[in-house]
């Protein structure tokens, strides 16, 4: 016995009805025919391209924003910080203000507050490998929200604007590194209940976490056993390590008695050197040894010459210890 032919899935509207007028086919639910007018469900169609775009690493989601640096600082490095947002264009009338956080109460995206003021958290879970466009998303959402409710994350359109779509290129990115996370509440005092809860454990858990003021980005910290310095640089990795290889093997990478560069990692295409501090070593003593060995750097990366065997045996232990934080 023939088996019965399956009938064709029929769409709700004809193929060229559904397609845009600038031919782009348009997302619908997964399980939904296809706009195209295929016969297949879209996830098996043309969703599979959008579903590819929207779970792509982007390995430098920050590039091309001011403050690159700081903003991988703050996602990865520094418990407690806030920074004032710029928009192209100007907060919308009924938004007084717009606020960058690293942590927010209960590990919310972002909330708006009663008088209408939104923070946006940089340290949360992200449905995409695009946390630029994800966080645009949150930060979209955010600005239309009703005021005293949280924003919670979705998966953004593969098409959607970016961070750098959305944020004056032109507006500063200065960090304030603060203490605990009392910035979450108008009046911290107040706090009861989840978010009284969220705000105790998180003051316990933060770091002593310090900004330097005289080089970008770089962030000295206090450990129980140890203090670090955790520095953020721009440069392109593979400079960068030949850099701190000539350094390392003319003894020139201290930043003081006591102090060791021990390795590296990356983060969001970004290099991370790291060291390690006597405990009596607090953050404004790194000042002055951090520029001087910020001018060290640079001429350690003019250097065009081929790297001595000295140097490579620094580069490879450099390299062996270097971690990938995503």
């Amino acid at each position: 016995m023939a088996k019965k032919r399956r009938p064709r899935t029929q769409t709700s509207a004809p193929a060229a009805a559904r397609i845009g007028e600038d031919g782009q086919v348009p997302v619908v639910g997964a399980r939904e025919p296809c706009p195209c007018g295929s016969g297949r469900r879209y996830k098996a169609c043309h969703g599979r391209a959008a579903a590819q775009a929207a779970t792509e690493l982007v390995r430098r989601p920050f590039e091309g924003l001011t403050g690159e640096c700081d903003w991988v600082a703050l996602r990865e490095l520094v418990p407690a910080a806030t920074v004032p947002l710029t928009l192209r264009g100007g907060l919308p009338a009924d938004v007084p203000s717009l606020t960058l956080g690293t942590v927010l109460p209960m590990a919310w995206p972002a909330l708006r507050r009663d008088d209408g003021a939104v923070l946006l958290g940089v340290q949360n879970d992200t449905p995409t490998g695009d946390l630029s466009r994800d966080l645009a998303d949150v930060l979209t959402r955010a600005l239309e929200a009703k005021p005293g409710s949280p924003v919670s994350a979705e998966r953004p359109e593969p098409e959607g604007p970016r961070l750098q779509d959305l944020l004056d290129p032109d507006a500063p990115f200065e960090p304030e590194v603060r203490e605990g996370f009392e910035f979450w509440l108008d009046d911290a005092e107040q706090a009861s209940g989840e978010v009284a809860a969220s705000l105790e454990r998180a003051n316990a858990a933060a770091v002593p976490t310090a900004r330097l003021t005289g080089v970008s980005a770089a962030y000295w910290c206090r450990t129980p056993e140890k203090n670090h310095l955790r520095w953020v640089m721009p440069h392109a990795e593979e400079a960068l390590l030949d850099a701190l290889a000539r350094l390392h093997a003319a003894g020139a990478t201290s930043l003081g008695e006591g102090t060791r560069l021990v390795g590296s990692f990356r983060a969001h295409g970004l290099t991370v050197p790291v060291w390690d501090l006597p405990t009596e070593m607090g953050a404004e003593a790194c000042e002055e040894p951090a520029a001087a060995f910020e001018a060290r750097l640079g001429e350690a990366l003019a250097a065009t010459g081929p790297l001595s065997g000295e140097e490579r045996r620094a580069r490879s232990g450099l390299t062996n210890r270097q971690i990938t934080l995503n």
